[in-house]
């Protein structure tokens, strides 16, 4: 656990990479609060947090008297809010900087493409 940011953010954030790594498909029940909060040494109020702010997003939904489930449709909404947090937290500033040092967008796709190069020769 990461100590500068909310427990229940993290467990909700724990389950949504989960879902995006496939780890949890649709339709799979997660974990319950209690398998949380036992698993992390922390409050089962603090677990519920977190799943109820999956609940509130529709990635997860309850069966009554059985658990939580992933919701159909749960990684689709997953990837599309990851991409427009990515876009925010990442590219947007990645861009302003490089306006700065002269940098144009076409140099910088360039600049991410040779820098990948490597990887992609030793795939």
């Amino acid at each position: 656990m990461d100590e500068s940011r909310p427990i229940f953010v993290q467990i909700a954030e724990q389950i949504e990479n989960d879902i995006l790594a496939g780890a949890l498909d649709e339709e799979t029940q997660v974990p319950s609060t209690n398998e949380f909060a036992s698993f992390h040494r922390i409050n089962p109020a603090t677990a519920g947090k977190g799943v109820n702010l999956l609940v509130e997003e529709g990635i997860l939904y309850k069966k009554r008297g059985i658990g939580m489930f992933v919701a159909p449709g749960s990684r689709a909404r997953l990837v599309a809010k990851r991409r427009d947090q990515f876009q925010n937290e990442y590219v947007q500033p990645l861009l302003a900087e490089a306006a700065k040092i002269g940098i144009s967008p076409r140099q910088l796709a360039d600049m991410i493409i040779s820098a990948d190069a490597p990887r992609e020769a030793t795939a």
